[in-house]
């Protein structure tokens, strides 16, 4: 069976366009009564390239009936991951909260590339774990690059010259994704420079899907690249994870040739 994923529009209300989506895929996710893990992408807040506040509190409010939502990031060496993650200071609350997978002391050992990592159990089943980033250009992908945030130390750029196999790694060490969601508000398409605020175009879509791979491959159709040119995409072909190509997935919602970014925008 094909892969679904949705595409569609966030102009009016990001929590109506995130429902709408779940119900174009054929999901429900009121009833999940478990934890729910979130893993943002945010590495420098100063370039400003990361979920909105608007995507990430619809997501979050769809799991309506779950006990605690950890919205999780790691140190790097732009500092801790909760100062980081005070962007999404508005939607914390009892149930919603903040943590930082590079102070956990409950763990289980993964490995990636060969060498053992020690995991955060939150990333973990019977936890409902969601990729979610942001639409952007530069052959890194969004759901599976948003992994390396997993990794709880600093130095994750030794992994950089294996990073398709080191982020698929990563994904089958804590038992895959469940849930992949690229906020396309905005599409990030300028060179990443430190502290630097990324060149932007409104776009107003959200990509939703059980498949990462799928919603992946989807996500790179729609920013003008090709999707076995992203290495984690090529690796997870290889391993027969899921499906990169356009014409077996299922794409439900807005028809994407009509939002292709092309680069000679």
């Amino acid at each position: 069976m094909s892969p679904k994923v949705a595409v569609v529009r966030t102009d009016e209300c990001a929590e109506d366009a995130f429902h709408r989506a779940l119900k174009l895929i054929g999901e429900e996710y009121g009833s999940i009564s478990g934890d729910i893990t979130i893993k943002v992408g945010i590495f420098d807040k100063r370039n400003i390239n990361y979920p909105t506040v608007q995507i990430v509190r619809s997501v979050i409010d769809s799991f309506s009936l779950s006990k605690r939502v950890f919205l999780v990031e790691s140190d790097n060496y732009m500092g801790k991951a909760l100062e980081r993650l005070q962007v999404w200071k508005e939607v914390f609350s009892e149930k919603v909260v903040s943590h930082n997978l590079s102070d956990d002391k409950e763990t289980k050992l993964g490995l990636v590339c060969g060498e053992p990592i020690r995991f955060s159990k939150v990333l973990f089943k019977p936890n409902f774990l969601v990729s979610l980033h942001v639409l952007r250009t530069g052959r890194v992908g969004s759901i599976f690059k948003n992994l390396l945030g997993l990794i709880p130390d600093i130095k994750k750029d030794r992994f950089h010259g294996r990073l398709g196999t080191a982020l698929i790694d990563i994904a089958q060490a804590v038992g895959w994704i469940d849930l992949a969601v690229i906020d396309g508000t905005y599409i990030y398409r300028g060179e990443w420079k430190e502290g630097v605020p990324i060149d932007r175009e409104r776009k107003n879509l959200l990509v939703v899907g059980r498949d990462p791979v799928a919603v992946e491959t989807v996500g790179c159709i729609l920013v003008g690249e090709n999707p076995l040119s992203i290495p984690a995409l090529k690796v997870a072909k290889e391993r027969n994870l899921g499906e990169t190509d356009k014409d077996h997935i299922e794409i439900l919602g807005e028809s994407i040739k009509n939002y292709v970014w092309k680069k000679s925008q």
